[in-house]
């Protein structure tokens, strides 16, 4: 049981003894001693008052007495106004160490088979363009609140939608059978997924051209975009797809193909998987079904073009188009097919879309459209909405191809970490090859710790150099002292030494005792980042406690100690430490390496 329980729990007897009130456990607020206060955990009395009758002083005196006479943890007591400050003794801290350190699952909960099932929605990619940094943040966000909510005790589905149709894929397959002279991957060298966001941007050049010669020629802007020549071949393109052309959809297949290959490649850099993978090929059927049966039911309307229509006027909304007037289909005709699907395929308790908050106003109608067509789930989707990310530069736009592309980001950080590591001076005991993996796993943990450590829900500026830092809150700064507890650790096997778990330490430093109140933490702070969905609580908790534990040891020996059970008792402490940073780093999707 927590320290905030215990306390709790011994706060709601006390107050019925003294007072004979009964007090709601809830009611009882234990926080962390202020640093400048003696103590350890902190009851606010103020809430006692009406049952008391008395001062918040004297109050808060008669229950740290109590305290301090009945639970054995509680060693003394001081009251700061409306504050008990409860100190709590040594024995109550080195069971918790001993705890910590035999337990291998400290801070997570076990996956049973009535565990909630949550399914976890993230990257959802086009495939006319690679990964950039926008999908970064994406995939890191929504590989990670997975990780979490599993340690939190929740089944998961990893999940990704990818977007392989529409006029977006036909405007890059249109530019590759115009200008594309037969280039491929393997004529080319490229990437299959660079190849064909190549293209993405040369249909881009070309429209525009297009529209200024028609725009000249007399035409107003929005005529001009509707007229344009590549415009109207990529819109029939997506006709002849729909009604599946045998040479189109053969393009089709063949420019998607060339883009998952590369996908994949980006995926397994990232460190980023799925458990299933839906396509929007196979789900805008059924979505497409759901809104022909929402028109004959009454629940949607057609228009004289003979498009379909929801409206949602009643909700505080607009009018909602469902399929175009050739009967195509849009984003929302696809995320309903893909919600069903996956109602179907699972027994979904929790369904979350990981998607950037320009989408709000599309999962707010898309709950909406699904409830009115009679799914019970419909309402209790739930969008994880995070802000965007952006570089000192500006935004990116991938049709002008100023995007940052995923997989140069990670190769140019990649050769940051090697040349900031070899200036430093670091990593040079290793060989060649564990030399570059540390190299790449550096790189990435100061990618992922930049983009996860900031509130999801906030807009974020992406700047590579201070991301690879090795001092301060960044990723490599964490793995470093990770890294520096390893050695310590394998110093220790080397002289022969043994950790013994019983503990016989009579005092602990201030340092000590703030070490291991920071450790103890871990299992609460796991519990807040699954119900805030914020990876953040995780990245920043992890960072205080390096730097606690480099306090401690900046002021601590801990192989150079000469009294054996204080050497024992820090070397647990600097074990225990180490298993809680990698446990919680690896929540982030960030390895750790033992070396640097």
């Amino acid at each position: 049981m927590s320290i905030e329980k215990i306390i709790q729990n011994a706060t709601v007897e006390a107050l019925k003894t003294l007072y004979n009130a009964d007090i709601d456990v809830n009611q009882v607020q234990v926080q962390n001693t202020r640093k400048e206060f003696e103590g350890d955990v902190t009851i606010v009395v103020f809430p006692f008052l009406r049952a008391s009758k008395k001062s918040p002083e004297l109050t808060a005196n008669d229950l740290g007495s109590y305290l301090s006479e009945k639970v054995d943890i509680v060693d003394s007591f001081n009251v700061i106004k409306g504050f008990l400050n409860l100190v709590i003794n040594n024995s109550y801290w080195l069971e918790v160490l001993r705890g910590i350190y035999q337990n291998q699952d400290f801070g997570t909960k076990a996956v049973t088979e009535d565990s909630e099932l949550v399914m976890v929605e993230y990257s959802s990619p086009n495939t006319n363009k690679p990964l950039h940094l926008g999908h970064i943040r994406n995939n890191l966000l929504g590989f990670s609140i997975s990780e979490i909510a599993k340690a939190n005790g929740k089944k998961v589905v990893k999940t990704n939608i990818v977007n392989d149709r529409g006029i977006h894929i036909c405007k890059s397959m249109y530019a590759w059978k115009m200008w594309g002279n037969g280039k491929t991957p393997e004529n080319s060298g490229m990437k299959g997924d660079h190849l064909v966001g190549e293209f993405y941007v040369e249909f881009d050049k070309h429209y525009k051209a297009e529209i200024a010669e028609l725009i000249a020629g007399g035409m107003t802007k929005e005529e001009a975009e509707n007229q344009a020549p590549s415009i109207i071949a990529a819109r029939e393109m997506l006709r002849k797809w729909e009604a599946k052309d045998e040479e189109t959809v053969e393009l089709w297949k063949t420019m998607n193909g060339w883009v998952y290959e590369g996908f994949d490649v980006t995926y397994k850099n990232l460190g980023v998987d799925f458990d299933k993978i839906y396509y929007e090929s196979e789900t805008y059927l059924v979505g497409r079904d759901e809104v022909i049966r929402g028109l004959k039911e009454g629940i949607f309307s057609q228009r004289e073009d003979q498009s379909v229509w929801a409206d949602l006027t009643a909700d505080g909304l607009d009018q909602k188009l469902l399929l175009r007037s050739d009967g195509t289909s849009v984003y929302m005709t696809q995320d309903i097919g893909t919600a069903k699907m996956r109602f179907n395929d699972y027994s979904i308790d929790k369904m979350v879309y990981v998607v950037g908050n320009e989408q709000n106003y599309h999962f707010q109608v898309l709950a909406i459209l699904l409830d009115k067509l009679g799914f019970e789930w419909g309402k209790d989707l739930y969008h994880f909405s995070y802000g965007m990310v952006e570089l000192p530069s500006g935004k990116m736009k991938s049709r002008e191809g100023t995007v940052v592309d995923a997989d140069d980001l990670m190769d140019g950080m990649t050769e940051v970490a090697r040349n900031m590591s070899k200036e430093l001076g670091k990593l040079e005991s290793l060989s060649g090859e564990e030399a570059e993996k540390t190299f790449r796993m550096i790189a990435l943990a100061a990618l992922k710790y930049f983009i996860l450590k900031v509130d999801p829900r906030k807009n974020m500026m992406f700047n590579p150099e201070e991301s690879i830092d090795f001092n301060g809150n960044t990723g490599p700064f964490i793995q470093y002292t990770y890294a520096r507890i390893q050695s310590v650790l394998r110093k220790a096997t080397e002289k022969g030494l043994t950790m013994d778990a019983g503990l016989p330490v009579a005092e602990l430093s201030v340092k000590e005792k703030d070490l291991l109140k920071r450790l103890s933490l871990f299992p609460s702070v796991v519990q807040e980042a699954g119900d805030n969905y914020s990876p953040a609580v995780i990245a920043n908790y992890c960072y205080e406690l390096v730097k606690e534990f480099n306090q401690f040891y900046h002021d601590h020996s801990i192989l150079g100690e000469n009294d054996p059970s204080t050497m024992n008792f820090r070397l647990i402490l600097a074990s225990s430490v180490g298993q809680v940073v990698r446990k919680g780093m690896n929540l982030l999707g960030i390895e750790m390496p033992e070396r640097m």
